[in-house]
């Protein structure tokens, strides 16, 4: 604040001094000019050597420049950081000012006077400094200059990281970014140059531009030597392998609606053509045998999308969402890899059914591997594939278990054998919950213990625990009407297949012709004589009681209980959600720039006991084995890249990719 005072104090002071200055040297030469006789005299005089009066002159231009540039200096050492760019500008100001006032000057002189100050300007070094753009004298340090400032972390094909190492190296400047800075001095490779003024910190050199794609470059990790549960190596014997990536595309439709989430986003990139093009790249790049989509807007599946990815020899399925919803879920699988068994589109909403009125789907495919001619007579187990986008709603954790159910019973349906156990099973989407919240236990683990448990605490996305109301889930979670046990299974489900044709002796069903309701007079029933006024007799030596029905037969599998739910399809996350070399959790999107994990990828891993802990990177027999996955990235690492979306990443949700092995046996 001072320094923008004496800023301004400044402006005035210099001018009338420049003013004075002027008057002064006007006057010291009409003194001089009219002791001349004659204009040889005064051309003499112009070209004469330097004198006591020439010295004076010099002496004063001098002594009025160091004044003026040691104001200058001190008004900027003394004042804060953010006072810099003002007294610079008022520098810049003072020089224009002088050299209008040079240009008012010129026009009051007489064209003789000109002729000489025009000589006197070929000679004298200091004068031409004083009349023409004025600079100061030199300083020990860096000068002022004109150089790139990033203002912030929008550009259009690279992000800024700083790196001394890179320093030197050339780079353009953007014309639309320009503020004034310290110009860097030239400094050895291996040192990073820093500058240090009186009550000011020290500056960095300003930031090298890096490129997207090395901020944001994922490694593969491979897991195909590690151990299984026998002690083999999981490439040792012949496998099906394969590919599976989940990605949330973010539909353009959800976009717009939600606009202020990506006002850090240059408008170019928010473009659906630049965002498809660079969709299509990423499909390209990593080319999964089964894609598993989010968000996919359903006039730019049928337009884009799918044309494209069956021209990637991709066999794709839609689901968009009920009610009026523009967006849905889609599985796309290459027919040269797998041979579709069924599809089953799940849809939550139920009429009627407060808690499930939501539009939210999920798609889940029977796929059978197709194994390569050169194996023989080998058989693979069918793969049962899982796609959905839970309720967002951080509130209704209630909505987001019931949907979880819904899909975990048409899993089961769906992925059940003959013998009545399941075939590998994968499930992935987004699931708006975070790592280690009670949904998330819930798949991983199997069971959860949910009454009473406020309902935002289910995805553990935000804490409402500061409300005074707060919505708390009651047992059971759903009505019976839905048809899903608490053990996440179809009714139907949890009875044994019996026969479907019964044979009856005539005997058996006589017996029924005078049942026991038979003999007891409707309610309501009008009294007709002759008709409806005679009690049918039963015969003599018939039981009172009519043979029931037997229930002793099987019960179901999984009678409701109280206050918990399960299910029994041991499923594992491909994720840890925690980056041990960088000592950060996992990130997958980052709404209003908050890093969180919302996306997964499950599979029919059932960990192994070893020793006193367990370690899910062991399994049994018969399941799914985790070969290879794609790196995630840290919330730090996003920020670098300016968030998301970014001109390399067109969506708000990072994608997920792994490999699996499945066994191959004899048929």
């Amino acid at each position: 604040m001072i320094a923008s005072c004496l800023c301004f104090l400044l402006l005035p002071a210099a001018r009338l001094l420049r003013a004075l200055s002027d008057a002064f040297f006007t006057c010291r030469k009409s003194a001089l000019l009219a002791k001349s006789s004659s204009p040889q005299v005064e051309s003499d005089f112009a070209m004469s050597p330097r004198g006591p009066d020439q010295e004076e002159r010099e002496g004063l231009l001098q002594q009025w420049q160091e004044e003026t540039s040691s104001q200058v200096l001190s008004t900027v050492s003394e004042g804060p950081l953010v006072d810099k760019e003002l007294a610079q500008s008022s520098l810049a100001l003072l020089m224009d000012n002088a050299r209008e006032q040079d240009a008012a000057s010129e026009d009051k002189w007489s064209s003789r006077q000109l002729s000489d100050l025009r000589a006197a300007e070929t000679l004298e070094e200091p004068f031409i400094e004083m009349l023409g753009e004025e600079t100061l004298p030199e300083v020990e340090g860096p000068m002022w200059a004109a150089v790139p400032m990033q203002t912030g972390l929008q550009y259009a094909n690279c992000a800024v990281l700083s790196m001394g190492a890179l320093a030197a190296e050339h780079w353009e400047e953007d014309p639309a970014v320009v503020a004034w800075s310290i110009a860097p001095e030239p400094v050895p490779q291996e040192e990073a140059p820093n500058w240090s003024f009186e009550g000011l910190e020290q500056l960095q050199p300003p930031p090298v531009e890096i490129p997207y794609h090395e901020i944001l470059w994922r490694e593969w990790e491979d897991f195909s030597t590690q151990l299984d549960a026998q002690g083999l190596e999981a490439g040792d014997g012949p496998q099906f392998q394969f590919t599976l990536m989940s990605y949330n595309i973010l539909a353009q439709d959800l976009m717009q609606q939600s606009s202020e989430l990506y006002v850090h986003c240059h408008p170019d990139i928010l473009n659906w053509n630049y965002r498809f093009a660079n969709l299509m790249q990423e499909f390209q790049h990593w080319d999964p045998d089964i894609l598993c989509l989010q968000e996919v807007q359903e006039d730019h599946y049928w337009e884009q999308l799918e044309p494209s990815l069956r021209m990637m020899g991709f066999t794709c399925f839609y689901k968009r969402r009920t009610g009026c919803k523009t967006d849905g879920c889609a599985v796309c699988y290459k027919p040269t890899r797998f041979h579709l068994l069924c599809a089953s589109p799940v849809e939550y909403f139920r009429p009627g059914l407060e808690l499930l009125n939501r539009d939210n789907v999920a798609l889940v495919l029977l796929l059978q591997p197709l194994v390569p001619e050169g194996l023989g007579q080998v058989a693979v187990a069918p793969l049962c594939v899982a796609n959905t986008h839970v309720l967002y709603n951080p509130r209704r954790g209630d909505v987001k278990l019931a949907q979880m159910a819904i899909l975990l019973a048409e899993v089961d349906k769906v992925a059940r054998l003959s013998d009545g156990s399941h075939c590998p099973i994968i499930l992935c989407g987004d699931l708006n919950s975070v790592p280690d919240s009670p949904l998330y236990n819930f798949i991983r683990d199997g069971e959860l213990q949910y009454h009473g448990m406020p309902a935002w605490k289910v995805s553990g996305q935000e804490d409402f625990s500061h409300q005074l109301y707060q919505r708390k889930l009651q047992a059971p979670l759903w009505p019976s009407s839905l048809g899903i046990t608490d053990c996440c299974q179809y009714v139907t489900s949890c009875h044994p297949k019996t026969s479907e044709r019964h044979e009856y002796s005539r005997d058996f069903l006589l017996r029924f012709r005078f049942c026991h309701i038979a003999c007891q007079r409707p309610v309501g029933l009008v009294l007709m004589e002759g008709v409806t006024d005679i009690k049918p007799e039963r015969p003599a030596g018939w039981a009172e009681s009519v043979l029931e029905e037997d229930t002793s037969g099987p019960q179901p599998v999984c009678p409701r209980t109280t206050g918990t739910i399960r299910h029994c399809l041991h499923l594992t996350s491909v994720y840890t959600h925690f980056l041990p070399q960088l000592g950060r959790p996992e990130v997958t999107t980052m709404p209003l720039g908050l890093g969180t994990t919302v996306d997964y990828i499950f599979f029919s891993a059932a960990s192994c006991e070893n020793g006193n802990r367990t370690d899910r990177r062991l399994y049994q027999d018969g399941t799914l084995k985790l070969l290879g996955r794609l790196s995630l990235l840290s919330e730090e690492i996003l920020w670098a890249a300016n968030g998301l979306p970014n001109p390399f990443c067109s969506s708000d949700h990072l994608c997920l990719l792994a490999s699996f092995g499945m066994e191959v046996t004899a048929p």
